[in-house]
């Protein structure tokens, strides 16, 4: 069995037994969790949640909502499973078996109130050096990127959101591909430094909304001969904060 490190995240909260090599959840994953404002009594998915990086962190945070990852990868579903034991979420977190190239009525599950995902970056080969085996999955999308749409879409009830974080070039795709079934975007652009572009988007639509686009204040990430992190990027990496859509 490859390596497995035992890590802790969410400033301590969530223990997350993750592989040595290959993916391992990082500030995507965070952020993507803290973007998550599922109220009390809400059902909400991941899509492509490996280890349960960024799904642990969003259910310790909102703790009246259920949560329920899906994965393909035999190996993080394993690991998965094992992370929701070990955090104690077993009443109301589970992660089963799914892949988002196939409908998502094959789960046989009702639709959700919110659905999340990071999905990979990238969906053209000849697009970037191929990653090493490891790490090809989750950063190449076999099917992709409009499977992941059309499944995420699938998978929430009218009225329900939708929450992606990608890299902020593709964030015209997302826009276009969340279109003809979804509105009322929400973008939240994501800056390494103030001085220099967003690398990373968060875009949240709710199926069949109709608001206008509503571009929202930036997060930076660092201040350059700073700390690590910049007070707001810290607060919320350590679950002191969200990133609120209002």
């Amino acid at each position: 069995m490859d390596e497995i490190t035992d890590d802790r995240t969410l400033d301590g909260r969530v223990r997350l037994r993750q592989p040595a090599r290959g993916y391992r959840a990082g500030l995507d994953a965070a952020l993507l969790a803290a973007a998550c404002d599922a109220p009390d009594g809400a059902r909400v998915l991941e899509a492509g949640c490996g280890a349960g990086g960024a799904l642990l962190a969003a259910a310790m945070r909102r703790t009246g909502a259920a949560f329920t990852g899906i994965e393909r990868d035999e190996a993080a579903l394993g690991l998965a499973r094992e992370n929701i034991v070990l955090n104690g979420l077993s009443d109301r977190v589970q992660a089963l078996e799914g892949d988002v190239s196939r409908p998502f009525a094959r789960l046989e599950l009702p639709p959700f109130d919110a659905a999340l995902a990071n999905p990979p970056f990238f969906d053209d080969h000849t697009a970037l050096r191929a990653p090493s085996a490891e790490k090809l999955a989750a950063w190449m999308a076999e099917d992709g990127l409009e499977a992941w749409i059309g499944f995420l879409t699938k998978a929430v009830r009218e009225g329900g959101t939708i929450t992606v974080i990608h890299r902020a070039d593709r964030l015209g795709d997302l826009l276009r591909l969340l279109e003809p079934k979804a509105g009322s975007f929400q973008v939240r652009p994501i800056h390494p430094f103030a001085d220099v572009p967003a690398k990373r988007v968060l875009v949240r639509a709710t199926k069949t909304g109709k608001a206008p686009l509503r571009l929202l204040p930036p997060l930076i990430l660092h201040e350059r001969g700073g700390e690590k992190h910049t007070p707001e990027a810290e607060a919320i990496l350590r679950g002191e904060a969200t990133l609120a859509w209002d």
